[in-house]
């Protein structure tokens, strides 16, 4: 890191927004060709119509061979030949219907040409262009979102599921250092940062700094562990869920800032071993995990009418209350009475 500070290429954050593209990829939105292509046509003939307008308002200025007085024809006409940078050559058109024709079939064919010509690198250019321009206003914008580290069958799977609960894509930040998982992401309509996220200048380029949670999702617990700690430095306040492989290494994710903490090995092996003498309690739990249908853990706020009762009475099937931040089961006495600032988590059903 401190090389690259040396031969001065600096801190990802510190680059100007052009030198971003290809590191930081904002999501296109899709559109027809057809319709792209009808505004680029729209806008040749509004700056057509500029420059026709420029040159009639002073035309006193130029000098037709033709004629003493140059019609709104004729401005026409020198705005088209100057546009598509024809220029003057020892045949010119004389009468006005000539110039008409020069107008209407020669130069958009000339147009043409030059579309075929140099089309690739003018789309290159454009592309890069509007990156930037994408680049630049998204860092300025984004604000209360998630950033997912790590775009694996982990981080895939949560992306999946945050999406099933109405989180919309473009909320959503892959940073990963696999350029194909990146490619995948984006086709998903996520906006991606390609690099290592155990270093925090590409956490603050996700927009770290801002989200409102971050899920970690490394391939290697001393790698989430080190990535939970740089992410919690730049952003106190976030929400921070974590996936670790052993469950000896939970107390380093706790300790680095992670609010909560999933040990992917124990989990699995858990559902496997019911799933040996009771398989239909993997289902049901298989169920509550998939938020598309069925049944799903959701969090509401006590509603006025239900303070000071027992969750045990309410119409929904309640699993838990948290209270100050804590999460306390539902069977515990201390819950009996419900609070005004306590949170209920309940069975939701799903319509599929």
């Amino acid at each position: 890191m401190f090389g690259e500070n040396s031969r001065g290429l600096g801190r990802l954050t510190d680059r100007p927004d052009f030198a971003l593209v290809g590191i930081l990829r904002i999501p296109a939105t899709e559109s027809s060709p057809w319709r792209s292509l009808t505004k680029r046509l729209l806008m040749a003939v509004l700056l057509l119509g500029a420059a026709t307008m420029v040159v009639y308002i002073g035309r006193e200025g130029y000098h037709d061979n033709a004629r003493e007085e140059m019609s709104l024809l004729d401005c026409a006409y020198y705005a088209t030949v100057s546009l598509s940078t024809t220029g003057y050559g020892d045949i010119t058109p004389a009468t006005p219907t000539a110039r008409l024709v020069n107008i209407l079939v020669i130069t958009p064919l000339r147009i043409l040409f030059l579309i075929v010509l140099v089309g690739t690198t003018l789309s290159v250019l454009t592309e890069r262009s509007r990156q930037a321009f994408k680049i630049q206003r998204w860092r300025h914008t984004v604000r209360n979102h998630t950033v997912v580290v790590g775009y694996g069958t982990k981080g895939r799977t949560a992306v999946d599921a945050m999406l099933a609960d109405g989180t919309q894509p473009g909320d959503i930040v892959v940073v990963d250092t696999d350029p194909t998982v990146l490619e995948a992401a984006a086709n998903a309509g996520l906006v991606t940062v390609h690099g290592s996220a155990t270093k925090s200048d590409v956490l603050r380029l996700a927009g770290v700094a801002h989200a409102s949670s971050i899920v970690v999702a490394a391939n290697r617990d001393d790698t989430a562990v080190l990535v939970t700690l740089t992410a919690r430095e730049i952003n106190p306040k976030a929400r921070i869920s974590a996936a670790v492989r052993e469950a000896e290494n939970t107390h380093l994710l706790r300790q680095s800032g992670a609010d909560s903490v999933v040990v992917s090995s124990e989990t699995a092996g858990r559902l496997l071993g019911i799933a040996t003498t009771t398989p239909s309690v993997v289902e049901m739990i298989e169920d509550l995990l998939t938020p598309e249908a069925g049944f799903a853990i959701s969090e509401r706020e006590a509603e006025p009418e239900e303070i000071g009762g027992s969750p045990r009475h309410l119409r929904d099937i309640v699993l838990g209350v948290v209270r100050n931040g804590v999460l306390i089961r539902v069977g515990d006495p201390e819950v009996d009475a419900l609070e005004s600032a306590d949170k209920l988590l309940y069975l939701r059903r799903v319509q599929s």
